[in-house]
């Protein structure tokens, strides 16, 4: 499978190389090229040498790769670039790690090899190295080439990840997908060599690598909201806690009113990201994103809206009893003036409540909607 446009320079050898390996290994397969709206000629020189052109109208190296696997007919789907950068002869490898079991088999370059010119420096010591290490943290997959061109795996495997991306970022999203169902991933090492074309190549360093990056850190919501939206809540509360009756002294250091309001809004903020990290995950449970959480499944067996607006209501109830409560307090003192120091504590505990009693509320009504969206699509299957 080669994703194709404007590769008329080095198409032909690529075909040849692959040609030459399906020979060796005497495979039954088809060779196929998703041509991304080429004008060079490459559609004709992908027919002269055997290959099926699959047209795809969607721009993009993600849209191209998925039609073309979609369009085949084989058991197991190779891709590789149309640049020349990868030797197709190590093919058979990734092939063989599908007959072993794998579901996806990755070409590792670092674990192989990497010609002199074939990568640029903040390639090779930067962005690919330390967006695979973001990736294997997220998503505990051991896989040290996350963006190698060159890997394998098994058509049911492709459909069962139910892709979406377009662009480059879906060689992580190839990975991240396998890892979050539960995929055997398999690496073998490959050559990289300098491609053959004379043209610049349509990879943009900063563009891609930031969509590769921000794919990583939106799939991956626990790391990236809830474990720090808990741990700056954690901060919050016991900043809070500390200061709510007055000054909290450490040695000759004392912490009064100004820790008390950051620790509110950590408090507050560090909810929202909690917030947000689940009805990310409820997005990805009820959509294409997947992969479905059977934790989520059994949350929404007694999770209801009345439930959630309850909850918020007391909260904010307790925040405007306070309120009342100070209120009264200048009324028996005939309006006159109060300590500013335990009226301001009173407030910010005051203004806390009801801010997380107007999120709980929020996020309610938002994670019934996807309530609702489940019982719709169970209506339509039924």
């Amino acid at each position: 499978m080669l994703p194709c446009l404007d590769e008329a320079e080095t198409l032909g050898a690529c075909l040849d190389e692959i040609a030459q390996c399906i020979a060796q290994g005497g495979y039954a397969a088809e060779v196929i090229v998703a041509d991304n709206g080429s004008r060079d000629g490459s559609q004709r020189i992908a027919r002269e040498r055997g290959a099926r052109v699959v047209e795809v109208a969607e721009r993009g190296y993600g849209s191209a790769l998925r039609a073309g696997f979609l369009a085949a007919r084989g058991r197991y789907l190779v891709m590789g670039d149309s640049d020349l950068s990868y030797d197709f002869r190590e093919a058979p490898a990734l092939v063989e790690l599908l007959r072993g079991g794998c579901d996806l088999a990755m070409g590792s370059r670092f674990r192989g090899r990497i010609e002199q010119g074939a990568m640029p420096w903040k390639h090779r010591w930067l962005g690919n190295p330390v967006l695979s290490w973001i990736g294997r943290r997220l998503f505990a997959v051991r896989v040290s080439d996350f963006h190698c061109g060159l890997r394998a795996l098994s058509k049911d495997a492709f459909l069962r990840m139910h892709t979406c991306t377009s662009g480059m970022e879906f060689a992580s999203e190839l990975v991240v997908r396998a890892a979050l169902s539960g995929m055997h991933i398999g690496e073998a090492p490959v050559t990289l060599r300098p491609d053959g074309r004379s043209r610049a190549p349509h990879l943009r360093s900063f563009r891609d690598g930031w969509r590769h990056l921000r794919y990583l850190l939106c799939m991956a919501p626990r790391f990236t909201l809830a474990l720090p939206g808990l741990f700056v809540m954690l901060v919050g509360l016991v900043a809070a806690a500390l200061t709510a009756r007055g000054t909290f002294w450490v040695g000759a250091v004392g912490f009064d009113i100004g820790t008390l309001v950051a620790g509110a809004l950590a408090l507050v903020v560090g909810y929202q990201w909690v917030t947000a990290a689940i009805a990310v995950r409820l997005f990805a449970h009820t959509s294409a994103f997947g992969p479905a959480s059977p934790r989520l499944e059994r949350a929404f067996g007694f999770f209801r809206l009345e439930l959630g607006l309850a909850a918020g209501a007391l909260c904010a109830l307790a925040g405007l009893a306070l309120v009342v409560a100070r209120l009264l307090e200048w009324r028996a003192a005939g309006y006159g003036r109060l300590d500013p120091s335990e009226s301001a504590r009173a407030m910010i505990g005051a203004a806390t409540l009801i801010a997380l009693g107007a999120q709980t509320v929020f996020a309610s009504f938002v994670y019934s909607m996807y309530g609702l969206q489940r019982e719709v699509e169970r209506g339509g299957r039924a």
